[in-house]
């Protein structure tokens, strides 16, 4: 890493000619026409600009490129530098005070603008403090509105009318012939204007022309994470950037592909089509029309292509690690990934078939997006010797341990990487080899009190394995919910005792009011009945169900609900002894006891 100064000029210099380019990461710039004044004011004042950061490419960029806006003209030249921070303060400089076109800015709304910049040279000798003032952003057809109501024009359309106004333009200011033009016209019009050019030129232009920009030049040899992390470091006012943005770029710049198909590799588009295939057949994966990273994202994708390379890498250097950190993503390799994204897309095909037969459909209702990274990895590398009877068992276990003992809540990248070596070794036939996340996984019993919105894993789940153990409908009573039928009915988590009544009729217990113990999955359609006391509602819906009374308690008790505390508006009754059955329905899905309140069980 070296600093460096060069003068402004040279560096808009090497921005014209493609010298200076971006990395296609970098996001689209534009700053605000006041920001841009602000900015060309420092430079007149010769105040510190900061430092700007590029990359050196050594006539070989490890990314695909682009130029700063404005100059395009020079896309195909491969560039000497590429500019990691310090986007908007040289495209800002570059569009007003080198390109010879108005500058595509913005007002302070957002509304698009397209502007001239000059300056005031009589305001521009003055006090420093009033340099801001001295700087005139003018519109594109160059007429100027001022005075009272905007009704006086400063006509800047000619040279002349530049000059007579006193309004130096700033866009060719490091042209030293279109200067000398410009002073030998000025001068012309009065003079007393040679005085005023003299100092114009002492304080203001001579500052500008030898304005010096500091630089610091990462060596070519820059690793990518280095890169990801510097890049995220300095641009500390933009949206961070991500591994899938550099990989992109990264993927585009790949020569040998380009050399091989005739065109660059796409990998948004090739992520994109994954993901429609996904969500086409599997909704619990995102919505697509809230973009293509609701829901699975293209970093869950990636991790999960990353624990497959590194696994079968491992098969081959024992000492080598299974891993999906973000070095590891960033050391992807396009040939690689270009072989195992078919695969890992056709796993999280078997995934979303595997979360439908544990009744989990909708996105909303998916308990941890991040849980399903290492399931696809173990189907990618284990195939077909995940669908045997013995596999599927194992991997339920360790799913339910996973949601209902809320172990994807943090950190994940190492539980990724020992859930899939451990359920790998265990699936293929060593009994010793117990995933980490099955035993350390606890439910304590009173946790079932404080769930109560949707922000829990465990709620989610809960909910889940009510619809599984075959919860039928109180209005569609035809059959037992099932995973289909969870959108067609609008199935959401309905209160059973409403809080209203519980308010009214047992205060003491509001606090129990919305936790899971008083929901259950129900039709939008039976919830329309469920005011009132349960025992008053619930002959409404045996009536609308055309049951009889006794045959309808059998389909509340599909809720694992004791019928004879509703009838009764026994709220503690209910309360406790769906406490228990829910507690069962728990352990049966962990495969395991755990901590209750009063006693360890092991």
């Amino acid at each position: 890493m070296a600093l460096d100064s060069l003068k402004l000029s040279d560096a808009l210099a090497d921005v014209a000619s493609g010298a200076l380019q971006l990395p296609d990461f970098q996001r689209e710039w534009k700053w605000d026409d006041e920001r841009i004044r602000a900015l060309i004011a420092t430079v007149t004042l010769d105040y510190p600009l900061g430092v700007v950061m590029a990359l050196q490419t050594n006539g070989t960029s490890p990314f695909r490129t682009r130029t700063l806006k404005g100059a395009e003209d020079v896309q195909a030249k491969v560039p000497d530098l590429l500019l990691l921070d310090g986007q908007q303060r040289l495209t800002s400089l570059f569009q007003a005070l080198h390109r010879d076109r108005p500058v595509e800015t913005v007002d302070a709304r957002g509304k698009e603008l397209r502007r001239w910049y000059y300056i005031d040279i009589a305001k521009a000798i003055g006090s420093p403090a009033d340099r801001d003032d001295a700087i005139v952003s003018v519109p594109e057809d160059r007429i100027l509105k001022t005075g009272f109501n905007r009704r006086d024009t400063i006509d800047l359309t000619t040279v002349e009318g530049e000059c007579a106004a006193g309004y130096f333009p700033l866009h060719f200011v490091f042209d030293t012939q279109r200067v000398n033009a410009w002073h030998q016209e000025f001068v012309k019009v009065d003079v007393t204007n040679w005085g005023l050019w003299g100092q114009f030129q002492q304080y203001v232009l001579s500052r500008m022309q030898s304005f010096q920009v500091p630089m610091i030049k990462l060596a070519a040899s820059t690793t990518m994470d280095a890169v990801c992390a510097v890049f995220e470091r300095v641009n500390t006012g933009g949206v961070p950037l991500n591994v899938f943005e550099l990989l992109t770029a990264t993927y585009a710049g790949n020569q040998e592909y380009v050399a091989e198909y005739g065109d660059y590799y796409k990998l948004p588009d090739v992520w994109l089509d994954i993901k429609k295939g996904l969500t086409s057949s599997y909704p619990v994966f995102g919505r697509m029309e809230a973009g293509v990273e609701d829901g699975l994202s293209s970093s869950d994708f990636l991790q999960a292509v990353a624990l497959v390379r590194t696994w079968e890498r491992k098969r081959q250097e024992p000492r080598a690690a299974v891993s999906c950190k973000r070095r590891d993503l960033l050391e992807l390799p396009l040939a690689d990934f270009s072989l195992l994204a078919p695969r890992v897309a056709q796993a999280f095909e078997w995934v979303g078939d595997f979360l439908e037969r544990q009744c989990i459909v909708r996105a909303p209702d998916l308990p941890y997006r991040t849980q399903l990274v290492p399931l696809a990895a173990v189907r990618t590398i284990l195939g077909e010797q995940t669908d045997t009877a013995a596999a599927d068992e194992l991997l339920t276990q360790w799913y339910w341990c996973g949601v209902l003992g809320e172990m994807y809540g943090g950190s994940t990248e190492s539980r990724f990487t020992r859930d899939v070596e451990q359920l790998v070794e265990r699936l293929q036939g060593n009994a010793e080899a117990v995933p980490d996340t099955i035993t350390e996984a606890a439910f304590l019993d009173d946790r079932l009190d404080t769930l109560s919105t949707r922000n829990s894993a465990a709620y989610k789940g809960i909910y889940a394995l009510l619809v599984k153990q075959g919860a039928v409908d109180w209005y569609f009573t035809e059959a037992p919910l099932n995973a289909a039928r969870l959108a067609e009915y609008s199935v959401e988590v309905r209160q059973i005792f409403p809080k209203a009544w519980i308010d009214k009729n047992h205060r003491s217990y509001s606090s129990r009011a919305n936790s899971i113990i008083n929901k259950t999955p129900l039709s939008l359609r039976a919830s329309k009945s469920m005011t009132g006391s349960p025992a008053g509602y619930l002959k409404t819906l045996a009536l609308e169900s055309g049951m009889r009374p006794e045959w309808f308690d059998d389909v509340i008790g599909t809720h694992l609900i004791d019928p004879a505390a509703l009838h009764s508006g026994d709220f503690e009754q209910f309360y406790e002894n769906r406490s228990k059955q829910l507690l069962e329905l728990v352990m049966s899905a962990m495969g395991k006891r755990t901590v209750f309140r009063d006693a360890k069980v092991g």
